[in-house]
């Protein structure tokens, strides 16, 4: 709530990519609720229109969300950020997919927030936005990242506001906290030009 008694992120629209395998659990669902306890709009657009299957631990079968829309449909315009949770089957599978590149790109173009928490940065590596970044994601990814021109470093969230665009990423499911605040915060500090 801001000291008006609004919530900080009343008329923000955020945009989450998953596939509708593998996405990991809490790494969707949870930034979700912090976006919208904190009074954002969330879209969900995946692959295909039937359910999200997601995993837990990339193991074992989690909750089914469903999607609002697909992401051949969805657009940068009109949103104020996009999130790409982890999972590393949904995030092998977002890194190749042609409407999940088009849409981190035009987010970025427009000088948008990009989250992306554990393997979601992948994707960073695909779409050109890693190279020149300071950024982190989950451990394995590291050499990938820094082989297309990123610094990484091992925290729980970082934030890199110096590259046209704001880049907010999180290494794994116990950074989700502080992975969703920093999303809050660049949203609600009118971080992006929406």
């Amino acid at each position: 709530m801001d000291p008006d008694g609004g919530k900080v992120l009343d008329g923000k629209n955020v945009l989450v990519l998953s596939t509708n395998y593998g996405t990991e659990q809490d790494e969707l669902t949870r930034p979700i609720a912090t976006l919208r306890a904190a009074g954002a709009r969330v879209t969900v657009a995946a692959q295909e229109p039937g359910d999200i299957r997601t995993l837990v631990g990339d193991r074992d079968e989690g909750d089914r969300v469903r999607p609002d829309t697909t992401m051949s449909r969805a657009a940068a315009e009109g949103f104020d950020a996009v999130v790409v949770p982890g999972g590393t089957v949904n995030a092998d599978r977002l890194r190749t997919d042609e409407e999940a590149r088009r849409l981190l790109s035009a987010f970025a173009e427009a000088g948008k927030p990009v989250a992306a928490i554990c393997h979601g940065p992948w994707i960073l590596v695909d779409t050109g936005l890693a190279g020149g970044r300071e950024l982190t994601s989950y451990p394995s990814l590291r050499p990938d990242l820094e082989n297309a021109g990123a610094t990484w470093r091992d925290q729980e969230v970082v934030v890199d506001a110096a590259g046209g665009h704001p880049l907010i990423t999180s290494r794994r499911p116990k950074d989700i906290d502080a992975f969703a605040r920093a999303i809050v915060d660049a949203l609600g500090t009118g971080a992006n030009r929406a």
